[in-house]
Parts: structure tokens; C-alpha cells; sequence
């Protein structure tokens, strides 16, 4: 055989395979899971080549946040389009197609909470991408062995005692805050703020002084940086599911992603290894997030040669990396629904304010007092209900039985937080209501099937939530002590969500006055 047609062979023989292997890939694999999921009563959108239903979701979701809608709480149809007119065909369980990749949602009360407990560990978390990597990682995104020890090292952390150490630093952030309205409000007494960028540039004083405690300017600066990340990553999301070597293309944006990466993780492993000097010194400073982590993290290693009982720096880097979404993002966004919600409803707004100066007055609040709040309590779980961030999915890594059905390997699976907490059978006829009053008994009375996981569920209920809720009950506390709000006549009704958390589109212009 003449050497020139070998050759071509050995060149045509690979390319030929991976053409085959992308082809089963892209389509002739979800045409038969579309296939096998049909024959058992699971329908949706047919699949469509490469983009499945990506092109048309994005078409309806433009479309839908094209212009603002009326002030209320049934915001669901804007959010996703797409996804609620397949709730309404086809009610308790639907197919979606991200890209290749089957979605399964689901709505039904039985196989949530078959996904959710797990017990037979079929149901995973999606392994993170390497492109959402370059935003954070940690505990939240971890399953099995290690998803248990960084939780075992991160709990002392967050135990409620060490949690009443840094009420002192939570307040002293939020005075500087209402000095500044202070300052705004002037002789009138009342200004027009952004009450989403007051309460993120908050929440990251907070949680800067929490985490880094005298590295509080590092800490500013490292989450300003992972703002800007997330903000970069989930507006390509959706484009690099479908072409994953997209994020390799040296781009403006993608050189700026890299850029923050690696100034972030540089910024953090400084910081820790100043603090691991500072340990060795006898100058260990144990009452901020990183010094409990890094006491915790040494005891479990201590007497262990085997150092795989700890967390290495890089472990530690990735917490303090999951620090910023799950301590500042999210706890920035229930207060912005917070405050929103309560101009939507004044009355709330009094019965709140009037509960904070019976129990803590003028006086600064004390941690229990807090405890004590209970309609700024039930407000907060009503909030978290109507307006809660991101939705839980599971993913197979093999042919996996979920009630009466088989979910094909590789599947993801879809709880939509948004739908299930507005469950007409679960929370009754007013779901789409604000009423705080489905709280007074407390949560687990407050719904039937108790479908409701603003923070998690089970054994692994957020780490994070007391902490989250301390920061929110202090800083709700301490504005309702000096002042009223209402809704700016600029505002504009948005809900939307272009990362993880639910964000007001339009911004949220808020004026405040104050009490005199």
C-alpha cells in the first residue's frame, strides 16, 4: 500500500472516530434518553441539535425581561417563560434540555424529598465545570468524603457562641451605614438610595471584618474582585455549556476572568500564610471566620502525620473563596427583598418596627434579643419563601430508579425553588400572597409537605444559615429603629436572575426617612 494513503488513514481513521464519538454525543445519545424518558410519560421540548432548548429559552426569557411587570409576587412567568408554560402542561415533572445534558424537573412533593434525603447516595451534585471553577468552589459544591470533613473543620466556626462574638463587628458595619444616610437625609430628612448597593457594599464590610478580621481591607478588596467574577462568568454560563472550549479563546473578557482568578487566589493565600506567621508568633487571632477555620483545621491534624485529615491551602482558599457568594451575595439579596417587600407592605413594615422597639427600644440590640423578633422572624421565612435564590439539582452517574421512574445516567435533576414555594396544594389558595402569618407556628407548620428550602435541607442544611440570619435580623433591626422606607416612584418591578441569586433588575431605589 503506497506510503501517502497510510498515511492519510492514521490521519483520517482519528478524526473520523472523534466525528462519531461528538455525533453520539450531541445527538444520537439524547434522541434515545428523549426516547426512554417519553415511554415512561416524561415530556417537554423535543431536543434540538447541539443548543437543545437553550436558543428558545433565551428567545422567551429576552422577550419576558424586555419591560418591567406589575408590583406584585407571581414573578415566575417572567423569570423563566419557558420553564413555566412546561409546569403548566405538564405539571409534576417535565423535561428540559440544557445544551446535550437532560434536565428532569421536578415538582412533585414524594420524589423532592427522594432526591433531597439520598439515602442511597445516587443523586450527586453536578461536578463544577472547570470554567465555574474560576469562580468559586467549596463545601457547597462538594458530596461524599470530602464534602464531610471540610464540614466537620468548618463547624466551630459557625457555632452560635462564637457566632455572638462578632455582633459587636455586625453592628459597628451597619452604624457606619445608617451614618451615612444620616449624613444623605440631611436637613430634609429623607434621600433616594439603591438599596441593593447599600447593602452589598454592607454585607461585604461584614463579612470582610467576620472573615479576615484585621485584614479587613484584603478581604474588601478580594470580594469586590469575586463580584465582578461572578457577574463575568454567568453572563457566558449559558454560551460555554454548549461550546465548552470557548472559555480557551483569549478574549478581553476571558483574559480578565483569568486575571481575577489568579489575583484572587495570590490575595488569599497571602493573607493565610500572614496568619499562619501570626499562629506561630503566639499573635493567633481565633475570633474571626479564617482564624476558627485555621485553629479547627490544625487540631484536626494535629497528632496525624497523615495530613490528609485537614485542609490543604488550597482547601482554604476555596472556603474563603464560598465565603463571598454564601456569606455575602446571598445574605445582600434577602435584605434587599426584605426591604422591598416591606414598601409593598406597609402595614408589615409597622408591625415589625413596633415589635423592634418593644423588646430592644433604642437601645443597641443585644443576640438575644434578636431571638426574640418574632414577625421580623416570620417576615424573613416569607420573603425567603416568595423570593429565594438558585434551585437544587442532582445529577446520575447511572441508571437510577426515582419512584416509578428510571433516570438514565448522566441526567441532571431540577428542584425550581421559585415553583415549589408557590405550590397552591402545599401552601394553599393565597401562595402567591405575602402573609407572614403562615409562620406564626413556625416553619415546619407552615406547609403541608413542608416544601419550602430557602437554606437546605436535612443533614445538609446551610452551614451558613444562623449566621446569615443574625446579620439580617441586626441590620433590619437597626434601620427600623431610625427609619421608614418606601418605594421610589423610579422603581421598576424585575425579579431576575442572571447568577445564582435572585436580583432586582432594574435596581432598587428606595427612599428612606427618618424617625424623628
Amino acid at each position: 500500500m503506497d506510503i501517502a494513503v497510510l498515511i492519510a488513514l492514521a490521519v483520517c481513521f482519528p478524526i473520523a472516530f472523534w466525528c462519531l464519538k461528538l455525533l453520539y454525543f450531541v445527538w444520537w445519545r439524547p434522541k434515545t434518553v428523549e426516547n426512554e424518558l417519553r415511554q415512561q410519560g416524561i415530556y417537554g421540548r423535543p431536543y434540538r441539535f447541539l443548543f437543545g432548548n437553550l436558543k428558545e429559552m433565551i428567545e422567551m426569557n429576552k422577550i419576558a425581561k424586555s419591560k418591567p411587570m406589575p408590583l406584585h409576587h407571581d414573578y415566575t412567568p417572567r423569570l423563566n417563560p419557558l420553564f413555566y408554560e412546561l409546569a403548566a402542561t405538564y405539571k409534576k415533572l417535565y423535561l428540559f434540555w440544557l445544551g446535550p445534558i437532560p434536565r428532569v424537573t421536578i415538582l412533585d412533593p414524594k420524589l423532592i424529598k427522594e432526591v433531597l434525603s439520598n439515602k442511597s447516595g445516587e443523586f450527586r451534585k453536578p461536578k463544577i465545570s472547570a470554567f465555574l471553577k474560576l469562580f468559586v468552589t467549596g463545601l457547597g459544591t462538594y458530596d461524599g468524603e470530602k464534602w464531610a470533613k471540610h464540614r466537620k473543620i468548618l463547624n466551630p466556626a459557625f457555632h452560635m457562641e462564637k457566632l455572638k462574638l462578632m455582633l459587636g463587628a455586625f453592628a459597628h458595619c451597619t452604624e457606619d451605614m445608617i451614618s451615612r444616610w444620616d449624613k444623605q437625609t440631611g436637613s430634609t430628612g429623607s434621600c433616594e438610595l439603591d438599596i441593593s448597593q447599600e447593602f452589598h457594599s454592607l454585607t461585604g464590610d461584614m463579612l470582610s471584618k467576620a472573615a479576615f478580621g484585621s485584614n479587613f481591607e484584603e478581604g474588601k478588596l478580594v470580594f469586590s474582585l469575586l463580584r465582578e467574577q461572578c457577574e463575568l462568568i454567568f453572563t457566558a454560563k449559558l454560551a460555554i455549556n454548549v461550546f465548552p472550549w470557548l472559555r480557551f479563546v483569549p478574549t478581553k473578557t476571558n483574559r480578565r476572568r483569568l486575571y481575577i482568578y489568579y489575583t484572587v487566589r495570590n490575595s488569599l493565600k497571602g493573607i493565610i500564610e500572614k496568619r499562619e506567621k501570626e499562629v506561630q508568633s503566639g499573635k493567633a487571632h481565633n475570633d474571626d471566620l479564617l482564624g476558627l477555620l485555621m485553629k479547627s483545621n490544625q487540631e484536626e491534624q494535629q497528632g496525624d502525620m497523615n495530613s490528609s485529615k485537614g485542609m490543604s491551602t488550597e482547601d482554604v482558599i476555596e472556603e474563603c473563596n464560598s465565603f463571598y457568594f454564601a456569606g455575602q451575595e446571598t445574605t445582600a439579596t434577602l435584605l434587599t427583598w426584605t426591604a422591598i417587600v416591606l414598601t409593598m407592605h406597609p402595614d408589615w413594615q409597622e408591625k415589625a418596627r413596633k415589635e423592634v422597639r418593644e423588646i430592644i427600644g433604642k437601645d443597641e440590640p443585644k443576640f438575644d434579643q434578636l431571638n426574640q423578633l418574632k414577625i421580623v422572624t416570620m417576615i424573613l421565612n416569607e420573603v425567603l419563601r416568595l423570593y429565594p435564590s438558585g434551585s437544587l439539582v442532582r445529577e446520575t452517574n447511572k441508571k437510577t430508579k426515582l419512584g416509578e421512574y428510571t433516570i438514565p445516567s448522566g441526567a441532571q435533576l431540577l428542584v425550581p425553588l421559585q415553583t415549589i414555594h408557590r405550590d397552591t396544594e402545599a401552601w394553599g389558595e393565597d401562595a402567591l400572597i405575602f402573609n407572614p402569618e403562615r409562620f406564626s407556628e413556625g416553619v415546619s407548620k407552615a406547609a403541608k409537605d413542608l416544601m419550602y428550602f430557602p437554606f437546605g435541607w436535612g443533614s445538609r442544611i446551610c452551614l451558613g444559615m444562623n449566621f446569615a440570619m443574625i446579620q439580617v435580623k441586626l441590620v433590619l433591626a437597626k434601620i427600623l429603629q431610625y427609619y421608614s422606607f418606601e418605594l421610589s416612584p423610579s422603581y421598576a418591578h424585575g425579579p431576575t436572575m442572571p447568577a445564582l441569586v435572585l436580583q432586582p433588575q432594574y435596581g432598587a431605589p428606595i427612599i428612606v426617612r427618618k424617625l424623628s
